[in-house]
C-alpha cells in the first residue's frame, strides 16, 4: 500500500518466504512499523517480475531474482540433481548427498559449504542425522532478518525424517520374524539408530514365546559414558507386555564396545531378576561407532 505522503509503499503480510527477493529488488524492512518500504514504483515491478519467476518449493532457489552467488553456483542444483539421477548415489560425495537434501530446506543459499561444515562438525553422515535439531542452528544460523530462519526448521524436520524413514525401512528386516535368524538385520537396525547417539542409551527389545518383536523401547537415557537402568523396572514392563524374553542393547559413545565390570554387574542383575518371572535374557548387545559386542558370544551371560 502507498504511504500516506505518498513517497513510497509498505509492503506487509506474508513477505517472509519472498524477504531474499524483495531485498534484491532495493526494499528495506522496517522492524518498527514491521514492514518493507518500496521507494518507488520501479522497485515494485522488479518486485513482481521476480515473484513471477519463482516456483515455490525450497529446492527451487535459483530461479528468478533468487539467484545469489558466484557464477559457479547458478545451475549447480540442477547440475548436481540431473549427475544424481544420471549416475545414482555412488557418483557422488558423502558431502554431495547431504547437499542434495539440503536443496529441499535451504531455500537461497550456496548448499555446498553448509554440507561440508556439517559433515566436519559432527564426523560423519550418521552422527549429521543423529545430532540433536538444534545443534544444526550452530552450522545453519538460527536468525535472519530478526525472525526465525525456516531454513533452520525445515532442515532439522527433514534430517529427522529421513533418520525415521531409514530406521523403519531397517526394521522390516526383523518386524513379525523370529529375531534369532534375522540377527544381521537387528544388528544393522541397532547399530543405525544408536552408534552416532552423543550419550548412553539403554533400550529392550522385547519378544513373544516365538522370539517375535513385541516392543523395542528405550529404557532411559545417561551421559557420555554412564546410562542407568533398574532391573525392577525391566521385570516389570516385561511383565506388562506379557514378554517371553528380551534383548538388552546400549551404546558407547567413545566408540569401543569393550563392556566395564559395571555393564557385567548390571546385566547378570537383569538376568536373576528375570529368571525369578521366568523371562529368558538372549542377549546383550553393546553398539560401537564401527563394531559391537555381544554378551552371549562372549560368554558373559
Amino acid at each position: 500500500m502507498a504511504t500516506p505522503d505518498g513517497d513510497g509503499y509498505w509492503l506487509k503480510g506474508q513477505t517472509y518466504s519472498h524477504r531474499h527477493g524483495i531485498k534484491q529488488a532495493g526494499c528495506v524492512w522496517h522492524g518498527e512499523f514491521k514492514a518493507w518500504f518500496a521507494q518507488d514504483g520501479a522497485m515494485l515491478d522488479k518486485l513482481a517480475d521476480g515473484l513471477d519467476g519463482q516456483r515455490g518449493l525450497a529446492e527451487e532457489a535459483a530461479g528468478g531474482f533468487a539467484r545469489q552467488g558466484s557464477k559457479h553456483y547458478h545451475g549447480h542444483r540442477e547440475r548436481l540433481r540431473n549427475r544424481f539421477l544420471e549416475q545414482g548415489g555412488t557418483a557422488l560425495a558423502d558431502y554431495e548427498l547431504l547437499e542434495l537434501l539440503l536443496f529441499f530446506s535451504v531455500r537461497i543459499r550456496d548448499t555446498k559449504p553448509i554440507a561440508k561444515k556439517l559433515i566436519e562438525r559432527f564426523g560423519g553422515l550418521g552422527a549429521v542425522f543423529a545430532a540433536e535439531p538444534e545443534r544444526y542452528a550452530e552450522i545453519i544460523g538460527d536468525c535472519v532478518d530478526g525472525e526465525k530462519d525456516r531454513d533452520l526448521q525445515f532442515t532439522q524436520v527433514l534430517f529427522k525424517a529421513v533418520r525415521a524413514l531409514h530406521e523403519r525401512t531397517l526394521q522390516e528386516g526383523f518386524l513379525d520374524r523370529e529375531i534369532v535368524s534375522s540377527w544381521d538385520a537387528l544388528i544393522n537396525y541397532l547399530k543405525i539408530t544408536m552408534a552416532h547417539d552423543p550419550a548412553e542409551h539403554f533400550r529392550i527389545l522385547f519378544l513373544d514365546r516365538k522370539n517375535i518383536l513385541i516392543k523395542d523401547e528405550v529404557q532411559s537415557r545417561g551421559t557420555v559414558d554412564h546410562t542407568p537402568l533398574y532391573p525392577r523396572e525391566v521385570v516389570k514392563r516385561a511383565l506388562e507386555l506379557a514378554a517371553s524374553a528380551i534383548i538388552m542393547v546400549h551404546n558407547h559413545p567413545s566408540g569401543d564396545p569393550t563392556p566395564s565390570r559395571a555393564d557385567v554387574d548390571m546385566t547378570r542383575q537383569v538376568v536373576t531378576a528375570l529368571q525369578a518371572v521366568n523371562i529368558t535374557v538372549h542377549d546383550h548387545v553393546i553398539v560401537g561407532k564401527d563394531r559391537y559386542t555381544s554378551f552371549k558370544c562372549e560368554q558373559l551371560i
